[in-house]
């Protein structure tokens, strides 16, 4: 694995995804196209999607995809003028919630910006998928929420990305819940310990953090309760399926009740769509439903379901350094993007 990993190519930043274009125009695409296509670079001046052939479903897909990644190329993603915090939740699992995290963060570190993920959930999927430690004997989220350890003491950089970092989660995160429970101001420790972090960084000269992302539990204890109450905005990823529309009313129920009595700053800012399967009417309705009932919040980007995504986290990276030319990687960049836009 580790052979694997460290020859596992790099994500290109939004200025140099031609270097995306290039390998999908030279390698894969032309084996299962069997067409002689051409590269930017070429003396012609040709577009790659010049000499797809567009009446074939494939090429109709590839040529769809390369206008999207054209649409990307010379993009400077612009800082929010101050940290964003984003909580990233979902009551039902299997939504895409860590994937999501970690692969948004991914790009906007990419693309120059600082950016935080917090794992809250004590599964450490978020801390796996971007490479930090996170056995029971590292110091993690758990102790910064029970002990009152400093954030400082146990935020690492992600080895595949500058400007990418996590507070990882261990296994003891497991019983958190039950031991914030006599704690006092248990619903704010989390707030707490991000505005003490955010002050240390700029009293020492470091770079201020321009996103902080909170991956959590499938559920509604106290730990997604402490994202909730440290956050302002939500990020909710909904699965193109039936079950997913289900829980989302209990969702937006539950943070109408933060807002009320816990933090009146919150609001759900973001819905993306995940695992969507082009294939399937089922997909397409159920993106038509969310569409229609919240057009202001849900992202134009669609992350499809793809078999890269799922088989980074085995490698402990993040679908955009594993196969950065992936349609799985071409979403989160455009979901990125579009939520570096809505900063502004």
């Amino acid at each position: 694995m580790s052979k694997q990993r460290d020859s596992a190519q790099r994500i290109p930043s939004f200025s140099a995804l031609s270097s995306s274009l290039s390998s999908i125009s030279q390698s894969n695409s032309v084996d299962k196209l069997g067409v002689d296509m051409v590269s930017r670079e070429t003396k012609s001046g040709k577009s790659v999607i010049d000499d797809v052939d567009d009446e074939s479903p494939i090429g109709r897909e590839l040529a769809n995809e390369t206008r999207r990644r054209e649409k990307l190329l010379g993009r400077k993603l612009p800082k929010p003028p101050s940290t964003r915090i984003l909580t990233v939740a979902n009551q039902k699992g299997g939504v895409g919630k860590t994937t999501t995290a970690v692969n948004i963060a991914a790009a906007l570190a990419a693309a120059g910006l600082q950016v935080l993920v917090i794992d809250m959930d004590p599964q450490g999927n978020a801390s796996t998928a971007l490479g930090v430690d996170h056995r029971a004997d590292v110091e993690s989220i758990y102790e910064v929420l029970i002990d009152d350890v400093p954030l400082a003491d146990v935020v690492a950089a992600s080895p595949d990305l500058d400007n990418l970092y996590c507070a990882p989660a261990t296994i003891h995160l497991a019983g958190a819940d039950l031991e914030l429970v006599s704690l006092v101001a248990r619903e704010q420790r989390l707030r707490k310990a991000i505005a003490a972090y955010v002050e240390e960084r700029a009293a020492n000269g470091l770079p201020r953090l321009d996103y902080i992302f909170i991956d959590c539990p499938p559920s509604l204890g106290l730990l997604t309760v402490n994202a909730f109450c440290a956050a302002s905005e939500v990020l909710i990823p909904i699965q193109c399926e039936y079950y997913a529309l289900e829980g989302l009313s209990q969702l937006l129920n539950n943070v109408s009740m933060i807002q009320k009595h816990l933090n009146s700053e919150l609001s759900v800012s973001t819905i993306l769509l995940t695992m969507y399967d082009a294939r399937t009417n089922l997909a397409a309705q159920v993106a038509a439903d969310v569409r229609e009932h919240f057009p202001e919040l849900v992202l134009k980007a669609v992350i499809p379901r793809s078999v890269r995504i799922s088989e980074a986290p085995s490698f402990q990276q993040t679908v955009m350094t594993y196969d950065p030319s992936s349609t799985g990687a071409l979403g989160y960049l455009e979901a990125a993007a579009e939520l570096a836009d809505r900063a502004v």
